[in-house]
C-alpha cells in the first residue's frame, strides 16, 4: 500500500512581496546566505527505513519530471556563476538508483572544476560505481549507516542489505571519495545502545560519524518525542567509552556539532578522531543555516522544512535565460522563515507543522 506524498503549494511567480535585493545572491530577510547547495537527483530508494518511507513505499515522480544531466549541471551552473553557491550535496531518495549518476557529476565537473561536489547515500550498489563516480569528479561520499547488526539493521532498513553497505564505504574510501562520514539515526530501545561501537568501527577506519537526531519526515507520521534520542543522550551513551570535549575549530553553520575524541583506557596524546552530532530538533542551528535545497523535480525549498516550493525547472523548460532563474531562486531564499519551530516542547506550537513530503522526496 503507498501513501501520498503531499504537494506543497508551489510558486510559479518570481519576486516576492518585500523583494530580494538585486545582486545579492542567496540572501534571506534574516541576514542568513545560502551557499551550501542539496540537490536531489531522484526520489526513488531502494531501502524502506522506519523514519523516512512506508513499507509499500511511496508514489515515485514520472521519469519525465526528473531533472536530466543537462538540466542540472545548469541549475548548479546559475548557483555557482550568480548566486554564490560554493558547495554541493547530491542527493534523494538515492542517487544511485539513477543509472546517469556518473554522467550527472561528470557534467558538473567540466563546469565547475573547483567545486566541491558529495553526496550522501546508503551505498548500496556503491562498491561497483565507487571507482567510477570518482574519476567522474566526485569530491566525496556520506553513507547513511545505522547499525553494525544485521538484524538491526533490517528492522530498520526493511533490507538484508548490510554487507552491500559496508562493502560500498569501504570502496569509497579505496577510491579516494574522501573523507568517508557516516550518518547514524538513533531511535529509542532500536539501535541508541549500538552508539560507542558505531564511533568506535569508524575510528578505526578513518571515517567521520556523524550522528542526526531523527527528524518528523516520516510518510507514516509516527515520529514522537519518546522516541527521540537527543543529543544530550547521545553524548552520554558515548561518555560510556570516549571521552568528548569540544572541536576548537569554528562550525562556521556546518549542521555537526563536532566533538574530539579520546579513548577513556589508554594513554593518547591527542584526539583519535572526531565525531559530529546534528541535533535539529533539540538544539537547532537555523540562525545560521547557509543551505538551499532542489528537489529532484526541480523546485525550489529555502529550508527542510519548507511547505512551500518554487518552480524553477519548469521556468528553464519554458525558456528563462540565467539571469530569470537566478531572480526566482533569490526570490524563494529571501522568503526563508527564521527557524522551523521544531525546539517546542511537545511539536504542538502553532510555530511547527510537519511538512507533508517525506525526506526521500525532499531530498535530505
Amino acid at each position: 500500500m503507498s501513501v501520498s506524498l503531499g504537494i506543497p503549494q508551489v510558486r510559479s511567480a518570481g519576486p516576492p512581496p518585500s523583494g530580494a535585493p538585486a545582486g545579492s545572491g542567496l540572501l534571506d530577510r534574516h541576514g542568513r546566505r545560502a551557499t551550501d547547495l542539496r540537490l536531489s537527483v531522484i526520489d526513488k530508494c531502494n531501502l524502506r527505513c522506519t523514519y523516512c518511507m512506508p513499507a509499500g513505499g511511496l508514489p515515485w515522480l514520472p521519469a519525465a519530471t526528473l531533472m536530466s544531466p543537462a538540466e542540472i549541471a545548469r541549475i548548479v551552473g546559475v548557483g555557482v556563476d550568480r548566486l554564490g553557491v560554493t558547495e554541493l550535496r547530491l542527493t534523494g531518495g538515492e542517487p544511485l538508483v539513477r543509472r546517469d549518476l556518473e554522467e550527472i557529476v561528470a557534467a558538473v565537473r567540466a563546469a565547475h572544476p573547483d567545486l566541491p561536489v558529495s553526496m550522501t547515500t546508503n551505498a548500496i550498489g556503491l562498491a561497483a560505481r565507487a571507482e567510477g563516480l570518482a574519476a567522474a569528479g566526485l569530491s566525496r561520499i556520506n553513507v547513511s549507516l545505522d547499525s553494525l547488526d544485521a538484524q538491526t539493521f533490517a528492522r530498520l532498513a526493511r533490507r538484508d542489505r548490510l554487507a552491500d553497505v559496508l562493502a560500498g564505504a569501504e570502496a569509497a574510501a579505496a577510491a579516494g571519495l574522501a573523507p568517508v562520514k557516516i550518518n547514524a539515526v538513533l531511535m529509542a530501545g532500536v539501535n541508541d545502545h549500538e552508539a560507542p561501537e558505531l564511533l568506535a568501527w569508524a575510528l578505526e577506519r578513518g571515517f567521520a560519524l556523524r550522528f542526526i537526531e531523527q527528524m518528523p519526515l516520516d510518510a507514516d507520521h509516527g515520529w514522537t518525542r519518546q522516541n527521540l534520542v537527543t543529543a544530550a543522550e547521545i553524548r552520554d551513551r558515548l561518555a560510556a567509552r570516549f571521552r568528548l570535549d569540544p572541536h576548537p575549530a569554528p562550525r562556521a553553520g556546518a549542521p555537526a556539532e563536532l566533538w574530539d575524541v579520546r579513548p577513556l583506557r589508554g594513554a593518547a596524546p591527542g584526539p583519535v578522531g572526531t565525531v559530529g552530532i546534528i541535533a535539529s530538533v533539540t538544539e537547532p542551528f537555523c540562525a545560521d543555516c547557509k543551505r538551499t535545497r532542489i528537489t529532484a523535480e526541480g523546485r525550489i525549498r529555502s529550508c527542510l522544512f519548507s511547505h512551500e516550493e518554487s518552480d524553477l525547472l519548469g521556468l528553464l523548460r519554458a525558456g528563462a535565460d540565467d539571469e530569470q532563474l537566478a531572480e526566482r531562486w533569490r526570490a524563494a531564499m529571501w522568503g526563508k522563515p527564521a527557524a522551523h519551530g521544531m525546539d517546542r516542547p511537545g511539536l504542538d506550537s502553532p510555530d511547527y507543522v510537519q511538512p507533508d513530503r517525506t525526506m526521500s522526496a525532499i531530498g535530505g
